[in-house]
């Protein structure tokens, strides 16, 4: 197995529907907001549901590695409900092997409602379940052994169960690459993300605003630096600046597509570590592991959600 994700098992349920449901509903239009069951299961029970897909930022990554071919699998914590049968079949029909055995559990499957509006517009409403308590009972130490490389999810990371299954995976793996996810998961656990960084990771995704947190610098240079001193790859996203890996011995900078005609932004950083770390684990220079990360960011921000077919 070339890659094994270990990540946030959530359901993606996009459903159209009209402005005004938004307003009945107090939901602000674009936004993400986090809700609990019980108005999870009041707003699911008001609309017809379009597609459900398989999601989550890591997952969305495998997927990614292969739809390019490469043999990969997954761990996400999923209920045996219906969302959870559906999460699973919506991987393995993306040739990706699921390696969670779900069961029956009380909470339910993480799921994200993405409400389109004519407009095109995507609001959010996201119950997280199961998916945050994943832990080292749930990692097949075989799996991660026959893996040459492990890519953990830092929205994941959470002080209790799923510190127990990060630990477990990059004590077993080859080697382990990590994304940092986004600001508000490098703020609230900057502590213990800068120790992985440190001492536990071999590659570390992030972007120009999560990694400028997560070592208090004042400008990019002082990235840079630390990236240096560090010893070992940084690969940071910059937007319309492009991006940029960070080595012991050498700092390689790709640029950004442009004339792009973007529509959705969704995925963007999930398909560019997709790219990269195809371009990794089949031997590519750093420069054309950029530039494949690039491209597949590239062509997912120019259609609705974060998959390519």
């Amino acid at each position: 197995m070339k890659v094994l994700g270990i990540g946030n098992a959530i359901v993606d349920v996009v459903c159209k529907v009209e402005e005004n449901f938004l307003n009945k509903n107090n939901l602000t239009k674009g936004t993400m907001k986090l809700v609990d069951e019980v108005e999870f299961k009041k707003l699911l029970s008001n609309v017809t549901i379009e597609q459900t897909i398989a999601g989550g930022s890591v997952a969305n990554s495998i997927v990614g590695l292969s739809q390019l071919g490469n043999a990969v699998s997954f761990i996400g914590k999923v209920n045996d409900d219906e969302l959870g049968n559906k999460y699973e079949k919506s991987l393995i029909s993306e040739k990706v092997q699921y390696c969670y055995n779900k069961k029956k559990e009380f909470t339910p499957t993480g799921t994200c409602l993405i409400l389109i509006t004519p407009d095109s517009e995507r609001t959010m409403c996201t119950f997280l379940g199961i998916a945050g308590k994943v832990s080292d009972k749930d990692i097949d130490d075989n799996v991660v052994k026959n893996s040459e490389l492990v890519f953990l999810e830092g929205y994941l990371w959470d002080e209790g169960k799923p510190t127990t299954a990060f630990n477990k995976a990059m004590k077993l793996s080859k080697k382990t690459a990590m994304t940092l996810s986004d600001k508000f998961c490098v703020d609230r656990h900057k502590k213990s993300f800068l120790n992985l960084v440190n001492n536990k990771l071999d590659i570390t995704f992030a972007n120009e605003q999560e990694i400028l947190s997560l070592i208090d610098a004042k400008n990019f240079d002082e990235v840079i630096s630390f990236g240096k001193r560090l010893g070992k790859l940084i690969i940071i996203t910059r937007s319309d600046k492009g991006s940029i890996a960070i080595g012991k011995n050498e700092v390689v900078e790709c640029d950004s597509q442009k004339n792009l005609k973007i529509v959705d932004l969704t995925g963007a950083g999930d398909l560019f570590a997709a790219g990269f770390l195809h371009g990794h684990v089949n031997n590519l220079s750093i420069k054309e592991c950029l530039q494949k990360g690039t491209m597949m960011a590239s062509k997912i921000i120019q259609k609705i959600g974060a998959r390519l077919n």
